[in-house]
């Protein structure tokens, strides 16, 4: 009776932490969402709910241009998300992102299976040695290799390029390790057989490894995109002149400002625009994302 009284309560101690948990990181988002629907009197004073009233409130900036007073007033959501897309050319924004994030992940898998394949099935002198570097080399902060990377970048003109953006993260010591995980959960009788039938090693990688390694990718394309999406550090390191290369991120600097209410609402917009490709990917990608993090970590 006792056992089971407890077995009870640690379940709700467990659930009520997890819910309290969800709360936390879901606060932001409330706010984000609820921000991009709201009048800058409202989010000025916290007022309006969620929604917020969705009553026609008076720009006045509009009105500071000379303009007819009855040809000011707008609605909150329709202002805030047309601003988001005027005051900056968020479209071009994210089409940037969408053109490093994919880069950076072909490349990255392009060269993380092949190594991760080496690491998990081949036999070759100094193995561990060369899996020890990689498990260092996750050790080592982005910021710590920032200057010596923006030097070379420099020296050789990259700068203000696609090019700077992607180039220095196409080599994943997180993705070969993930993928050396995996890896390491497929049977040898598998390649065994494809190398009886003739097959290279790197047809065994592309024709073999590749189609089973299909969760694991997606875990780990869930965590290279939202790094890369979400990245503001580097490409601000690296784009100095014009913004037509700026990312997602970069792009809200065009908001800065705006203490009164009147940028925040199309800052919370776009921010909410800006999020939404994750959210649908993640969805999309859930349970393989799931399968393959639980495949990974077997071994």
């Amino acid at each position: 009776m006792n056992t089971g009284t407890y077995s009870t309560t640690g379940e709700l101690a467990k659930h009520a932490t997890l819910i309290l948990g969800a709360l936390i990181v879901i606060l932001p988002f409330y706010v984000m969402v609820s921000f991009s629907l709201k009048s800058p009197q409202e989010i000025g004073t916290h007022a309006g709910g969620f929604f917020g009233s969705q009553q026609a409130f008076l720009d006045q900036y509009c009105v500071k241009l000379g303009n007819p007073e009855a040809d000011c007033w707008r609605n909150p959501a329709a202002y805030n998300y047309g601003n988001a897309f005027k005051k900056a050319p968020l479209l071009r924004y994210l089409l940037n992102g969408v053109i490093v994030t994919v880069s950076i992940f072909v490349i990255q898998v392009l060269i993380a299976l092949p190594c991760a394949y080496a690491l998990a099935k081949l036999r070759f002198w100094g193995r561990e040695l060369v899996f020890g570097l990689v498990l260092f080399c996750l050790l080592i902060p982005v910021h710590a290799i920032a200057l010596p990377l923006y030097i070379m970048l420099a020296n050789v003109g990259l700068t203000n390029t696609y090019a700077a953006l992607v180039i220095p993260w196409t080599i994943s010591v997180f993705g070969i390790f993930l993928m050396r995980q995996f890896f390491k959960t497929v049977p040898d009788d598998l390649i065994d057989a494809a190398r009886m039938d003739g097959m290279s090693e790197f047809g065994i990688v592309w024709k073999v490894m590749l189609p089973c390694a299909i969760p694991a990718l997606m875990a780990f394309a869930i965590f290279s995109v939202v790094a890369h999406w979400n990245d503001y550090f580097w490409p601000r390191v690296v784009l100095t002149g014009s913004r037509d290369l700026y990312t997602p991120p970069l792009g809200l600097r065009e908001f800065q400002g705006g203490l009164d209410g009147a940028d925040t609402g199309p800052l919370m917009a776009s921010a909410t625009v800006i999020v939404i490709p994750l959210l649908v990917a993640f969805l999309l990608a859930q349970r393989k994302f799931i399968e393959g993090i639980t495949l990974s970590g077997m071994k």
